[in-house]
């Protein structure tokens, strides 16, 4: 049987009322609509910003199969329709969020009330959110040693282009004007 001590598990705990995060994670960050604060809180999960202190995980220790994060946005706001090479997990922490997704037959979409929670397989085009009134909480998980980068639908980056975000080759964001 492994022990540790009570200094070591601190080095394992996140305060939610010391969470660092940043609302320029991702190339859809200005558009209208998704504006929202990333918060990484285990692993770095698909964040497309490399250079921002606040988007580093707030338990600094390595992920092993799973990244571990919310997103706190105020009413109307969320993401663009994205995909990643792992499946994700959303749970609704605060207030209620809209997920949506591609169907055969168009955009789609699914109200989550506080804890319920919904798997989204591998590959398929989703978004979420905000629904409720205040500032929402929505907890995130992403499969995978390497989640990879996001893929944005086409009409996504060329909008971001607009507001001076684009992505280099590796899929880190680049800030222009």
């Amino acid at each position: 049987m492994k022990t540790t001590t009570v200094e070591e598990m601190l080095k394992h705990v996140a305060r939610f009322d010391q969470l660092r995060g940043s609302e320029e994670a991702f190339v859809d960050s200005r558009l209208p609509g998704c504006r929202r604060r990333k918060i990484n809180i285990i692993g770095n999960g698909v964040v497309e910003r490399t250079d921002l202190p606040d988007l580093q995980p707030n338990i600094p220790l390595p992920a092993y199969g799973f990244n571990l994060g919310m997103i706190q946005c105020d009413p109307g706001n969320g993401t663009a329709l994205h995909a990643h090479k792992t499946e994700e997990v959303f749970m609704p922490l605060v207030g209620p969020w809209a997920v949506t997704f591609m169907t055969d037959s168009g955009q789609k979409e699914i109200v989550l009330q506080p804890f319920d929670t919904v798997h989204v397989p591998v590959g398929v085009y989703r978004g979420f959110r905000y629904v409720g009134e205040g500032r929402g909480t929505l907890l995130t998980l992403i499969g995978g040693p390497d989640p990879g980068k996001v893929e944005w639908t086409p009409e996504v980056y060329d909008r971001a282009a607009e507001t001076g975000l684009k992505r280099d080759a590796s899929g880190n964001l680049l800030i222009g004007t």
